[in-house]
């Protein structure tokens, strides 16, 4: 299941994805620039610098009249307190105080005129005197009651009044010009008239309001340019890293984040590398694993095939004995000869077959045993030569009944490391087949030979028919055989060169066989001791 999983997760997100598919992706994660984030980001600074200039605006078109207004009041009162605090009749004709008349009435454009209590003027500055005193006296009759005003003084509307003074806006029914105008009695009983014109407050307010409308078009347009280039270096990083992430879910982890800066996209893109540093190792080590899986996968398939191969090689060759068996066994039975002679032969034959299926058996539980690696091979330091003469001198009824000539190394001392009970089953193995396939001249030579390695070579060799090539690469797979009826003729269950294979591996050593013109050699190789 884990096996599974992670090979389609590979497949899915790895290299081996259809590339019309990734192309497909590819197209479908492509972004135009009007939905990019850049474009949102300049339609957004752009709305916002409208925004803002719009509500400029409507304060600039609605409040600053009015502010105006309040800031020419208070303009007023405080020419008001300079003139309550001035002794008018003793520094009306001091330098000292016109200059600050001067001040207060140029800086914020205001006309004024004072009157002592018979009427007579005390100071003026700006403004016709007479239209100003006949407008002061105007408003002072009016407000006592004795008389309207002469001048369209019914045009007024009144800001703010108190005991002492009155401030009001009034239109000059001749000129149609706005004035505010402030006017009532000082603390020493003086009158009193300050007035400011209205034009030069919607005049100002207008070129305020146009010039506020031009600078706002100039502020819009430098702020799509700003804009641009803002968006640019803000969502630079980001495209960078939308750039990454695509490289990295193609599985292309040699792409990095390269910017360094300090801020959130900064750490993001850090993170993204080491995101795709470990995600490297991560399926490195899943390839890894599953690569382990697919060896062991591939090996247990193998085991279970050579399973079967075995219980099917095994259940061949047991069937030819068992049936020899069973046959002689009930022809003993069914008493199909009385004579002593053919029972004696039906006994013979049952006891060489159940010698032959112990054998079997026998050879069957070594190279079990071995190939299963239960029981690890036990090197040890042993003289090969005196092994190899102590075999062929226990052997010697078998070499005279089978008319053999067998030449032995005359060498003694000759040491090696090897499990010497394997190696022992090896040479036996060796020796019994060249026994079994001698012919010809019916000569077997056993030699041992120094090899490259520090190593030693021990072969048998034994005249008769070379191994057929189609056959020699296959001699090693167990119950195979060359010639099926001659190994029936001298017991051959085609293992013995199987365990010599199990045992050679288990130590880690080569073995092999070699063809000749008059014969065939089987060879192994230990280290020397």
């Amino acid at each position: 299941m884990y096996d599974c999983r992670m090979r389609r997760w590979i497949y899915e997100n790895g290299y081996h994805g259809d590339p019309e598919k990734m192309t497909e992706k590819k197209e479908n994660n492509t972004i135009s620039f009007f939905h990019s984030i850049r474009f949102q980001f300049m339609i957004a600074l752009l709305l916002l610098l409208l925004f803002t200039l719009g509500v400029c605006e409507l304060l600039n078109t609605g409040f600053l009249d009015r502010y105006y207004r309040s800031t020419k009041v208070k303009a007023l009162k405080q020419a008001y307190d300079t003139l309550n605090a001035a002794d008018l009749e003793s520094i009306s004709d001091s330098d000292e105080f016109d200059a600050a008349i001067r001040r207060v009435s140029e800086r914020n454009n205001i006309s004024l005129i004072v009157l002592d209590t018979d009427t007579e003027t005390l100071t003026v500055s700006g403004g016709d005197s007479e239209f100003m005193t006949r407008q002061l006296l105007s408003n002072i009759f009016e407000k006592n009651g004795a008389i309207r005003g002469m001048d369209g003084a019914k045009n007024s509307v009144v800001i703010e009044e108190t005991d002492d003074y009155e401030i009001r806006t009034m239109t000059d029914p001749v000129s149609g010009t706005g004035f505010i105008e402030m006017w009532g009695t000082l603390d020493n009983g003086n009158l009193f008239m300050l007035r400011t014109s209205l034009e030069s407050i919607r005049e100002s307010a207008a070129l305020s309001n146009r010039f506020f409308l031009y600078a706002g078009l100039l502020a819009l347009a430098l702020g799509v340019v700003v804009s641009f280039f803002v968006s640019k270096k803000i969502t630079g990083p980001i495209r960078e890293i939308t750039t990454v992430s695509e490289r990295l879910k193609e599985m292309d982890f040699e792409a990095k984040y390269t910017g360094d800066a300090k801020n959130e996209i900064g750490i993001l893109g850090r993170n993204i590398n080491d995101l795709s540093e470990k995600l490297e190792t991560n399926i490195s080590e899943l390839r890894t694993a599953n690569n382990s899986l697919e060896l062991e996968l591939e090996k247990k398939n193998e085991i279970n095939e050579e399973q079967k191969e075995f219980l099917s090689s095994v259940s061949h060759e047991l069937k030819t004995p068992i049936a020899l068996i069973q046959g002689y066994a009930e022809g003993i039975k069914d008493q199909v000869n009385e004579d002593p002679e053919s029972i004696d032969f039906y006994i013979d034959v049952i006891i060489d077959e159940a010698r032959r299926m112990n054998g079997m058996v026998k050879q069957i539980m070594t190279l079990s045993s071995m190939e299963s690696a239960v029981d690890k091979p036990e090197m040890t330091r042993f003289d090969i030569s005196v092994m190899i003469r102590n075999y062929i001198r226990s052997s010697d009824i078998l070499i005279r009944n089978s008319n053999v000539s067998v030449t032995v190394p005359e060498e003694s001392g000759v040491f090696v490391w090897g499990d010497e009970i394997r190696v022992e089953e090896v040479f036996m193995n060796y020796f019994s087949n060249a026994l079994n396939h001698a012919d010809g001249e019916r000569r077997i030579h056993v030699k041992l030979s120094d090899v490259p390695g520090n190593k030693v070579r021990i072969s048998v060799f034994n005249t008769g028919d070379p191994i057929p090539a189609e056959s020699l690469g296959r001699i090693w797979d167990r119950f195979y055989k060359v010639d099926k009826a001659r190994s029936r003729e001298y017991g051959g269950s085609g293992v013995g060169l199987s365990i010599v294979k199990a045992a050679m591996e288990s130590m880690g050593q080569k073995y092999g066989a070699n063809n000749y013109d008059d014969g065939v050699e089987f060879w192994f190789e230990l280290d020397r001791g």
